[in-house]
């Protein structure tokens, strides 16, 4: 793997985890959690695939049909999930 490629995962696992740290909503939760006696750990799973574009694809930025068929199949707390990392599907 090119490490340029490398780099840039390492920056979107820095990204996603700052977004989660920084998240006022679920420092709320947790400290709510904390008040109730509780101990928290949170300990997340993400999975992200990529695909190298062929040189045809490299100047389209439009949407696949897989990916607008995802909007669809996720739930609500899928959604809210996803915009708590600000990832939105566009329709």
């Amino acid at each position: 793997m090119e490490q340029r490629f490398k780099d840039l995962i390492k920056q979107l696992g820095h990204a996603i985890d700052e977004s989660l740290s920084e998240s006022e909503t679920i420092a709320e939760v947790i400290g709510e959690i904390k008040k109730e006696g509780y101990d928290v750990l949170l300990v997340l799973e993400a999975t992200i695939g990529f695909n190298r574009r062929s040189d045809c694809d490299a100047g389209s930025v439009g949407e696949s049909a897989e990916a607008k068929d995802l909007g669809s199949s996720l739930t609500e707390q899928d959604q809210k999930f996803l915009r708590a990392l600000s990832i939105s599907l566009e329709e």
